[in-house]
């Protein structure tokens, strides 16, 4: 790596370290989100109420150098309040004022519990990265990510996301409960931020600056992949499309497989995996690490997967089985 290499990584690994600090106990959580950020890609976090999934947001734009949005998903909300839009001004002609999205961190809380109309309204900001409205075009900032949440599906009150929206996102992460000691610690931690500060304390850290993502993005485009590792990227995204050639269960199980979008999502994150284990290569092995959270939201199940009890982590917990890496 070149001499920004240590600067830009030991930046990348201090922000991961100031978030773990304020989210105790979903380090992985927190892992996903920085892959996410490095990858130039958006992130979809679910699970259910009071698992931290916006704390985490919060925290990496406390700590990163960053314009902050946050839309509040709801039943009433309308495209203009995500986008912008133009108003009349005194003397006849229309002014753009732009919307939440033109933030460099945007906080899409409970995008799920806004109707599909209004969730489509983020769909050329995630994939283009510019919105069009009235016939022109205005572009977002170069560092932009849509941080999504959701509450599972089965909640009442939620909508279910458009495939074609699910599949803008890079990756669908899942929150699961802390573990006992870690909840202790949560409870700690909420109790001392209750505490006034005293007067003459140490002052905040200084942000991670914007510039550091970038170099590490620079350097993460040159990490590189060896074939047998493409072959295998491909192979596992066509298991879930030609399900019939590795196996009777993937056959019943899957209906509609992955979109190209999936392989580009492993490569990217498989790259940007490698580079936070400080390797300039990708290795299966970086792969399968990142592969369930870029296909998951990917793949369609069968009536025959859900009365089996299948969820798709278990679907691709069998991909990964049956998919060999060739020698």
């Amino acid at each position: 790596m070149d001499q920004t290499g240590p600067t830009a990584r030991d930046a990348v690994r201090e922000l991961q370290s100031r978030i773990n600090q304020d989210i105790i106990g979903q380090e992985r959580v927190v892992e996903r989100i920085v892959i996410a950020l490095l990858a130039n890609g958006n992130v979809l976090l679910e699970g259910l109420p009071g698992l931290a999934k916006t704390r985490a947001i919060k925290s990496l734009s406390k700590n990163l150098e960053s314009d902050f949005s946050r839309i509040q998903f709801t039943p009433d909300l309308l495209p203009s309040d995500v986008t912008g839009g133009e108003i009349l001004r005194q003397d006849g002609s229309f002014e753009f004022r732009k919307g939440p999205i033109f933030g460099n961190l945007i906080l899409a809380d409970e995008i799920n519990r806004a109707p599909p109309k209004v969730q489509s309204a983020l769909l050329e900001a995630m994939e283009e990265r510019h919105v069009t409205v009235a016939g022109k075009r205005y572009d977002l900032p170069p560092l932009f990510m849509v941080l999504a949440t959701q509450n599972p599906i089965e909640q009442e009150g939620t909508y279910p996301l458009p495939e074609a929206q699910m599949d803008r996102f890079l990756m669908h992460v899942r929150i699961d409960y802390p573990s006992d000691a870690d909840e202790v610690k949560v409870m700690r931690l909420v109790r001392s931020e209750s505490v006034a500060a005293p007067a003459g304390a140490v002052p905040a850290p200084a942000m991670i600056p914007q510039q550091a993502i970038f170099d590490a993005r620079a350097q993460i485009d040159r990490v590189t992949t060896k074939p047998v590792v493409e072959t295998y990227m491909v192979a596992l995204i066509a298991a879930t499309r030609r399900p019939a050639e590795f196996g009777e269960h993937l056959k019943n199980w899957i209906a509609v497989g992955a979109s190209p979008r999936g392989t580009l999502a492993l490569d990217r994150c498989a790259r940007t995996y490698a580079w936070l284990q400080e390797r300039d290569y990708v290795t299966p092995e970086d792969v399968q690490a990142v592969a369930h959270d870029c296909l998951r939201h990917r793949l369609s199940l069968s009536y025959e997967a859900g009365a089996d009890g299948m969820t798709p982590d278990a679907v691709l917990d069998e991909v990964v089985k049956q998919v060999a890496v060739a020698a």
